[in-house]
């Protein structure tokens, strides 16, 4: 299958000013979603007082995968959100729901 959906780069790489996940980014969807996908596992994490370890060990979610979620570094694949989802009881995907709209 053909690259044409810009997976090529990582989602920071789309950042055009300041420091991920707070920049302000390219006019990328996708990009954007990971952003708000990773600022939400931050402050679902930093609530708890949790550790990434810890929530790899409740998760099953290996840290690195966890780091580099945060760090912008990869495209968060369904199955990972979903088990940080169940884990930290938060919804990290940005719905179209009124009560979790992107942020």
């Amino acid at each position: 299958m053909p690259r044409g959906d810009k997976r090529s780069r990582s989602p920071a790489e789309y950042l055009i000013d300041g420091a991920w996940p707070h920049a302000v980014l390219d006019d990328h969807h996708g990009a954007r979603v990971a952003q708000e996908v990773a600022a939400r596992l931050r402050r679902a994490i930093d609530a708890r007082g949790w550790s990434i370890a810890e929530v790899s060990r409740r998760s099953g979610v290996s840290r690195m995968t966890i780091s580099q979620v945060l760090d912008g570094v990869v495209w968060c694949d369904l199955l990972t959100i979903a088990n940080l989802e169940k884990v930290l009881e938060v919804d990290l995907w940005p719905g179209r729901e009124p009560g979790n709209p992107p942020e």
